[in-house]
């Protein structure tokens, strides 16, 4: 694939080059070679774009279930035949492994078959009245234009999460990637429903600075719903300004995930889990493990595994299929990670495996003596680096999981499922898995987080809700008598 390409927005079912006098360059986080380089989306290109998915929207909306299911099953067809080609892109674009390129290629594609059902799914009520006479229907109709804002980490999962589900629903979609991954996040994407035949305008792509374009996107008067996916601070932006302007929202923000090992836990299991849900991407994922919180019956023998597992992780060149951690997305992201380590570490945590630092490449680190209130406890790190807190009993173990501001997802590991469960059932997530890692989605089931970890929920029925809103509809048959008429 020619990464030089893409460099146009998608507006209109035309690509175009945007009207900013700015330019973004895409650079390989690894290597630093330049993949592209795009001019940017300034206001103008987004009065554009979302006059287009508005203009475009009506009839859409009209457009059977069975013609929209079919759209999305072209575009899921093209999506697997350019698997080979996506994969290196994907790669070079993000940092990330080969096997967290196929990863995310097949988690896309199952989220676009569950959202191929939609269509068929969407249905109207017929309720009773306690009026005499009346009849009362309700009307499940697409909110209109969505304007959907993605991430740089899953970048092609977290946009076509919310762009196919927005579209099956009969809405129009603005889609602005991160400008790290805007390739994979956006422009392949937009390409793929281009291809699948969707009309003219239902998709719209633009790729913008923030620092040029402000709060434009989201407060824009045309688009009646904003889905974000990223960072709890810029979520609680986003909905401090959706608030204003009385938009529907969605987020799904950051977590603190606590991955809780009971002194009953099969520490072999564990600690197989322990390293997929750390490690996978680097870490940089909002599922991903944050926090061990480790009975201290079982928690020398926990360490001592996983150090060895961890250090025999493949650090390097994300294009050899042999490496598990590549590079991180950025240097800013490195030295985060090293200033909250040493200011952890001065506040009394050890480093038992010092993970070697070079460029954007961080080998894995674990930090034991960890404590609750240090800032590697309470910071997302979003890399390579485990936190491991010692507790006394499950009641701790309950309070120290609890004690953050963000509630995603967690673990709970466990010799008795009962016993996990009713763990399980008291920690303040959205989701949360017993004998098995935090890293987990799947198309049909209900998808989100509590705290500062977002609003909504994603997948299957609840996808439909987010992207819909209610009508009623009455119908008065014979005649109503009103007092002092």
């Amino acid at each position: 694939m020619k990464y030089a390409e893409w460099n146009q927005l998608f507006i209109r079912g035309e690509w175009k080059e945007g009207k900013s006098s700015n330019k973004y360059v895409n650079q390989n986080p690894y290597s630093k070679e330049v993949l592209a380089e795009i001019r940017l989306a300034n206001k103008q290109d987004m009065d554009d774009a979302y006059a287009s998915a508005r203009d475009a929207q009506r009839a859409w909306a009209k457009v059977s279930a069975t013609e929209k299911t079919a759209v999305i099953e072209r575009a899921i067809a093209i999506l697997e035949g350019k698997r080979e080609e996506l994969v290196p892109l994907m790669v070079r674009e993000q940092g990330c492994t080969v096997l967290k390129a196929n990863v995310e290629i097949g988690i896309a594609t199952g989220f676009m078959r569950e959202a191929a059902t939609y269509p068929g799914r969407i249905h109207d009520e017929e309720l009773s009245s306690i009026t005499a006479g009346k009849e009362n229907h309700l009307y499940c109709l697409p909110v209109g234009v969505v304007g959907v804002i993605a991430p740089w980490n899953f970048p092609l999962h977290l946009a076509m999460r919310s762009v196919v589900a927005a579209i099956a629903t009969g809405n129009a979609v603005v889609l602005k990637p991160d400008l790290q991954t805007y390739i994979s996040g956006g422009c392949v994407i937009a390409k793929v429903f281009e291809e699948a035949g969707l009309p003219s305008g239902v998709l719209n792509l633009v790729v913008s600075d923030l620092a040029e374009v402000g709060d434009y996107f989201i407060e824009h008067p045309i688009p009646r719903m904003i889905s974000f996916t990223g960072s709890t601070a810029a979520g609680r932006h986003i909905a401090s300004v959706t608030g204003k302007h009385l938009k529907k929202t969605a987020l799904e923000l950051g977590g603190n995930n606590a991955f809780i090992v009971l002194e009953d836990a099969d520490l072999d299991q564990a600690v197989a889990a322990a390293m997929f849900g750390k490690f996978m991407h680097q870490g940089q994922i909002c599922m991903a493990v944050n926090r061990f919180v480790v009975d201290r019956k079982v928690y020398g023998a926990f360490v001592e595994r996983l150090t060895d597992k961890a250090s025999q992780l493949a650090v390097g060149n994300p294009e050899d299929p042999n490496t598990v951690i590549g590079p991180l997305i950025n240097r800013n992201q490195v030295d985060k990670i090293l200033r909250v380590i040493g200011e952890s570490v001065a506040l009394g945590a050890r480093i038992v495996l010092a993970g070697s630092v070079e460029d954007n490449l961080m080998a894995p680190t674990i930090v034991v003596d960890v404590k609750n209130d240090m800032p590697i406890a309470q910071s997302e790190l979003f890399g390579p680096v485990a936190a491991i807190i010692p507790v006394d009993s499950e009641e701790e173990a309950i309070q120290v999981a609890n004690a953050s501001d963000y509630g995603l997802s967690g673990a709970v590991f466990s010799g008795s499922l009962e016993r996990g469960e009713a763990v399980a059932q008291q920690i303040h997530t959205g989701m949360i898995h017993v004998n098995d890692q935090s890293v987990n989605d799947e198309p049909h089931i209900a998808f989100g987080g509590e705290k500062g970890s977002g609003l909504g929920r994603f997948n299957g029925k609840w996808s439909i809700e987010e992207f819909t809103t209610i009508k009623w509809i009455s119908v008065q048959r014979e005649p109503r008598h009103y007092p002092f008429s």
